[in-house]
Protein backbone atom coordinates (compact mmCIF):
# COMPACT_ATOMS: atom_id res chain seq x y z
CA UNK A 1 0.00 0.00 0.00
CA UNK A 2 1.51 3.28 -1.40
CA UNK A 3 1.45 5.95 0.59
CA UNK A 4 0.16 9.69 0.27
CA UNK A 5 3.22 12.27 0.42
CA UNK A 6 0.68 15.43 0.97
CA UNK A 7 -1.28 13.98 3.39
CA UNK A 8 0.78 14.26 6.50
CA UNK A 9 0.80 18.23 6.02
CA UNK A 10 -3.02 18.96 5.00
CA UNK A 11 -3.54 17.18 8.69
CA UNK A 12 -1.05 19.59 10.09
CA UNK A 13 -2.29 22.10 8.50
CA UNK A 14 -5.93 21.69 9.58
CA UNK A 15 -5.14 20.93 12.75
CA UNK A 16 -3.17 24.42 13.30
CA UNK A 17 -6.73 25.95 11.54
CA UNK A 18 -8.79 24.13 14.23
CA UNK A 19 -6.63 25.59 17.02
CA UNK A 20 -6.74 28.58 15.58
CA UNK A 21 -10.47 28.45 15.36
CA UNK A 22 -10.41 27.25 19.26
CA UNK A 23 -8.30 30.23 20.73
CA UNK A 24 -10.20 32.47 18.19
CA UNK A 25 -13.57 31.67 20.07
CA UNK A 26 -11.82 32.17 23.64
CA UNK A 27 -11.41 35.37 21.93
CA UNK A 28 -14.73 36.18 21.23
CA UNK A 29 -15.98 34.69 24.66
CA UNK A 30 -13.45 37.33 26.49
CA UNK A 31 -14.40 40.00 24.69
CA UNK A 32 -17.93 39.35 25.34
CA UNK A 33 -17.14 40.15 29.24
CA UNK A 34 -14.96 42.93 28.44
CA UNK A 35 -17.39 45.43 27.76
CA UNK A 36 -18.66 46.70 30.79
CA UNK A 37 -17.27 49.96 31.13
CA UNK A 38 -14.64 49.58 32.89
CA UNK A 39 -10.99 50.10 32.66
CA UNK A 40 -9.32 47.35 33.99
CA UNK A 41 -12.06 45.10 31.96
CA UNK A 42 -10.61 46.93 28.86
CA UNK A 43 -7.12 46.48 29.52
CA UNK A 44 -7.66 42.28 29.93
CA UNK A 45 -9.14 42.77 26.73
CA UNK A 46 -6.54 44.74 25.11
CA UNK A 47 -4.16 41.47 26.62
CA UNK A 48 -6.54 39.12 25.33
CA UNK A 49 -6.64 40.61 21.53
CA UNK A 50 -2.73 41.03 21.87
CA UNK A 51 -2.05 37.12 22.83
CA UNK A 52 -4.60 36.03 20.25
CA UNK A 53 -2.23 38.30 17.76
CA UNK A 54 0.22 36.00 18.78
CA UNK A 55 -1.11 32.69 18.30
CA UNK A 56 -2.33 33.96 14.89
CA UNK A 57 1.15 34.74 13.93
CA UNK A 58 2.83 31.17 15.64
CA UNK A 59 -0.01 29.45 13.92
CA UNK A 60 -0.07 30.56 10.58
CA UNK A 61 3.66 30.31 9.98
CA UNK A 62 3.20 26.79 11.60
CA UNK A 63 0.21 26.11 9.62
CA UNK A 64 1.90 27.25 6.22
CA UNK A 65 4.98 25.68 6.69
CA UNK A 66 6.42 29.39 6.44
CA UNK A 67 9.47 30.73 8.93
CA UNK A 68 12.76 29.71 9.89
CA UNK A 69 12.72 25.83 10.54
CA UNK A 70 14.30 26.00 14.33
CA UNK A 71 11.30 28.48 15.40
CA UNK A 72 8.51 25.67 14.88
CA UNK A 73 9.61 23.38 17.60
CA UNK A 74 8.14 26.62 19.79
CA UNK A 75 4.90 26.72 18.34
CA UNK A 76 3.38 23.90 20.65
CA UNK A 77 4.25 25.86 24.15
CA UNK A 78 3.70 29.30 22.58
CA UNK A 79 0.21 28.09 21.85
CA UNK A 80 -1.04 26.16 24.79
CA UNK A 81 0.92 28.97 26.86
CA UNK A 82 -1.44 31.50 24.88
CA UNK A 83 -4.81 29.48 25.41
CA UNK A 84 -4.07 29.46 29.22
CA UNK A 85 -3.34 32.86 29.37
CA UNK A 86 -6.65 33.44 28.12
CA UNK A 87 -8.32 31.60 30.32
CA UNK A 88 -6.93 32.71 32.96
CA UNK A 89 -8.03 36.30 31.48
CA UNK A 90 -11.48 34.79 31.17
CA UNK A 91 -11.38 33.65 35.24
CA UNK A 92 -10.05 37.31 36.25
CA UNK A 93 -13.39 38.75 34.38
CA UNK A 94 -15.51 36.75 35.94
CA UNK A 95 -14.36 36.85 39.21
CA UNK A 96 -14.18 41.00 38.72
CA UNK A 97 -17.93 40.21 38.14
CA UNK A 98 -18.81 38.36 41.03
CA UNK A 99 -17.13 40.24 43.11
CA UNK A 100 -19.35 43.41 41.93
CA UNK A 101 -22.34 41.40 42.57
CA UNK A 102 -21.65 42.08 46.42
Amino acid sequence: MSRDPGLQPERTRLAWRRTLLAVTAILVLELRLAFTGRAFDALLAGLAVITWLGVLVVDWRRATGAGPRGAQRWSIPLTALAAAGLALLGVLHVLRGLRGLR
